[in-house]
């Protein structure tokens, strides 16, 4: 389809306020730190509760793209820009600019007549999406949402990639609140679409699940038919509600295809059993009956699985064929890793998929990655395009060259093929293999060393060797860190501020022991706009690797003070001897203006100048070469409610003294003193500033409720042994663990060296395995803890055990050891590995 800038200006009502010429059209663009193809990208200017548009325009344009909707009145900000800073560029002005390309997307859609499946539910949309797309992919060209793209911005972005050459559409829907679905069902008109289930996922909406239900099932109001699972009691009572209501005006009503265990289905399963690693699913449709074997044992996956073979049914495919393909299936690591690799390299393993836009997220994720200047991405044959190959690698080409890629490693027989096309575009080296065996044999000589590596293969080149060779050996207990739930956290935050008020991210502590640079990276990304840190040595660190951002070093020592000007880091000033030395310090240097903060002792006890102290910071603080950045103090208690009227306290004689400060000064400054806690429990003192600390880890401190956190963490391991003990056999140092009748235990590669405490000993504590808890038995050794697996079916050597995580909150483990979960996740040893993923 070809779209240029008048075309696009008449489709979506807007006016051409600025033209430079009349540029096709190829990318739409809705996030600047998305930007790939400069040249063929059409920005929206949208404006959210926190994020104006309008603040890109500039940067955009030094970036190369000429072509911009906006949103603002005549004479208002954007033609004052547009005027001086934007030349060249073409602006189309409309009322609203997601509506725009909510408006565009539907005009696209419309110029497509092939399927469109559209799925929606509270969990499992993206795996039924990958899974449909394997099962499908040898009849169809098949066009899918990249990654999770589900939203109001993320549905039209997915619909835009629709081409001439597919013939099967999949898209993903997913809503937060009411009147958001009609929307979405203007842009996508299924015509196949299924409901996976409905949950509390995303709720907060919703006045109760059956709303929740009526809104998702109006993106179905045109489709052809409605999939789901006929024993899913609040998904069907939602589903005949609604069928019900419309029958009586619309005879377009769509059919319900539904599956599950009763006769009355349309498919019905007859039997259902587990197998070791699988389940054995019988099944009848359309009078005829055969069996499945799904290479699944948890509901939720063998869910999902029927969701795609009802789906292959309805569209008419043979079951003996459906059967042959559901075996395949395999679960989808739908994350970026990011671990050590060799020769201190970093890598990110992207290795389920190649196509072009999964490739351009990998892309985004790599460069938000500052650990080192090289950069490599070993690519295998992109299948299954529907493109011209020259055009295909092209883009290709394009897309590592605006990256700022070093390297390109690809792997098949097409990729090298097309060397030339990839070449036109991309300056860097090139190196092409036939075969990942190739790749093993030459990687002593491709020479990785320091540098980021992303791979990014089809699945069918099982890249998994390459994983092997290059990441780091490590130790089998490793913390996984959720990056997208931390993203998710710091938005649920924000959604409590005040739109002017900042945010302070504490990546104190080794980042709550979750690893720093890559926190702080992933922050910088996100565009808060202070980091905390404990010590000057943590900060150098962030510095090193490529943090820019300001970052606010709390407990500042005099040995520290060169560290601080070499890096531009802003200490905490909080007592009268450390000012008069770092003032002394600086004037030796000639350094005038320095930033510091101050910290006011107003209960806490710990740092900051006392009352005592300020009249002498009143007048001292004035004629310093000093710059004061920002004035805070520390709640003692913003958790408890019981300790409002001394928080209200404290919060008074911190306004008091800044009020003093700032009238002395003759500026103004900063002010901030909530914690995590206090965001939510006591928003009137959220002031200029708050400090994000635990809850960005996911932990509500607060217990308010009024929070959706994802619990960012989850330490892991594996079993070192299998024991089958007689009554009266005993366990462990001094003999603590008494075995009963039929005692089995697994010893696990953890113990208080890897920061599982010794508290946690005797029964104290347990772990997750096989969807069952399992206490310990014994005492905890320095490396190895041994946990009661009697009566638990399955469990064999090397299987995974989880310590803490979604299945086994951190605040749990934390209630066992009688202590808080900030102490747990700090005291997991740096040797334990950790790996990030997003």
């Amino acid at each position: 389809m070809n779209y240029t800038i008048r075309h696009i200006a008449g489709i979506i009502a807007g006016e051409l306020i600025a033209f430079h010429a009349d540029d096709p059209i190829e990318h739409l663009l809705a996030d600047s730190r998305r930007l790939i193809f400069p040249a063929t990208s059409l920005f929206f200017s949208l404006r959210g509760p926190r994020r104006d548009g309008r603040a890109y325009l500039e940067e955009l344009h030094r970036r190369g793209v000429r072509n911009f909707v906006v949103m603002d009145p005549v004479g208002g900000a954007v033609d004052a820009i547009a005027a001086k800073h934007l030349p060249g560029s073409n602006l189309i002005r409309v009322a609203d600019t997601l509506a725009a390309l909510q408006r565009l997307a539907a005009f696209h859609r419309a110029q497509f007549s092939i399927p469109v499946i559209a799925i929606t539910g509270s969990n499992g949309k993206t795996i039924v999406k990958e899974w449909l797309n394997e099962l499908l992919e040898p009849d169809y060209s098949i066009v899918r949402s990249p990654k999770s793209y589900n939203s109001q911005t993320g549905v039209p972005l997915s619909v835009w990639q629709l081409q001439p050459v597919h013939t099967l559409a999949i898209f993903e829907a997913g809503i937060s609140r009411r009147q958001e679905m009609e929307r979405l069902e203007a842009i996508l008109k299924p015509t196949i679409g299924i409901f996976t289930n409905i949950g509390e996922a995303h709720s907060e909406g919703f006045s109760s699940l059956a709303e929740k239900a009526a809104e998702k099932l109006k993106l179905f109001d045109g489709a052809e038919v409605l999939i789901c699972c006929g024993d899913q009691r609040e998904t069907s009572e939602a589903i005949w509600k609604w069928k019900g209501e419309r029958a009586g005006w619309d005879k377009n009503t769509p059919q319900v295809f539904s599956w599950g265990r009763e006769k009355a289905n349309d498919v019905w399963i007859r039997e259902m059993e587990t197998l070791a690693h699988a389940t054995k699913v019988r099944v009848r449709y359309a009078g005829s009956g055969g069996e499945l074997i799904l290479p699944f044992t948890e509901h939720a996956s063998v869910e999902n699985a029927m969701h795609g073979v009802a789906v292959c049914l309805w569209l008419k495919l043979p079951l003996d064929k459906i059967a042959a393909r559901v075996q395949q299936l395999a679960p989808i690591a739908m994350r970026l890793e990011l671990k050590s690799g060799i020769n201190h390299c970093s890598i990110i393993n992207d290795s389920y998929s190649a196509d072009l836009s999964s490739l351009s997220i990998a892309l985004d994720f790599l460069s938000q990655q500052q650990q080192h200047e090289k950069r490599s991405v070993i690519l295998s044959d992109i299948l299954e395009s529907g493109r011209p190959e020259a055009e295909l690698y092209g883009e290709v080409g394009r897309a590592l060259q605006l990256k700022n890629i070093d390297r390109l490693i690809g792997i098949g027989n097409r990729i090298g093929a097309n060397a030339g096309a990839i070449g036109e575009w991309f300056t860097g080296e090139q190196v092409f293999l036939p075969s990942v065996a190739a790749f093993r044999e030459e990687v002593h000589r491709l020479h990785f060393r320091e540098e980021t590596i992303l791979l990014k293969g089809a699945r069918v080149f099982e890249f998994e060797e390459i994983d092997r060779l290059l990441t780091e050996q490590i130790h089998q207990t490793v913390m996984e860190i959720d990056l997208e739930a931390m993203a998710g956290n710091l938005r649920a935050y924000r959604q409590l501020l005040q739109p002017a008020t900042r945010v302070m991210a504490m990546v104190k502590a080794f980042a709550y022991g979750s690893g720093s640079f890559e926190i702080a990276n992933l922050l910088q990304f996100h565009g808060v706009d202070y980091l905390g840190v404990a010590y000057a040595d943590e900060a150098v660190a962030l510095r090193k690797g490529g943090i820019r951002m300001p970052i606010m070093v709390m407990n500042t020592e005099n040995a520290a003070f060169d560290s601080l000007v070499q890096y531009n880091l802003e200490p905490v000033i909080y007592s009268m001897p450390l000012l008069r030395s770092f003032e002394k310090w600086l004037k030796r240097q000639g350094i005038a203006a320095f930033p510091i903060h101050i910290e006011l002792e107003t209960g806490m006890n710990r740092l900051g100048f006392a009352a005592a102290d300020w009249d002498e910071l009143l007048r001292v603080l004035p004629a310093a070469p000093l710059k004061v950045q920002s004035v805070f103090s520390h709640f003692a208690a913003s958790e408890e409610a019981q300790q409002d009227a001394f928080s209200k306290h404290q919060a008074a004689a911190y306004l008091e003294m800044a009020a003093r400060l700032e009238k002395a000064l003759g500026y103004t400054f900063i002010r901030h003193l909530s914690n995590s806690a206090a965001i939510a429990r006591m928003p009137e003192w959220q002031l200029d500033m708050v400090r994000l600390g635990i809850g960005l880890y996911g932990i509500d401190s607060a217990g308010t409720g009024k929070l959706e956190l994802q619990e960012v963490s989850t330490l892991k391991t594996t079993i070192a042994q299998i024991k089958r003990l007689h009554t009266g056999d005993t366990v462990g140092y001094n003999r603590r663990g008494v075995a009963g009748p039929g005692t089995v235990t697994a010893t696990v590669r953890i113990g208080y060296a890897d920061g599982y405490s010794r508290k946690l000993g005797n029964g104290v504590g347990k772990m997750w395995v096989k969807g069952r808890l399992a206490p310990t038995i014994g005492s905890i050794s320095m490396d190895l803890t041994m946990i009661d697996i009697t009566g638990i079916p399955d469990v064999r050597e090397g299987d995974e055990v989880i310590v803490f995580g979604k299945q086994l909150s951190v605040s749990k483990l934390a209630n066992w050891e009688q202590t808080i979960p900030y102490e747990v996740l700090t005291g997991v040893s740096q040797r334990v590995k950790r790996i990030y993923f997003e």
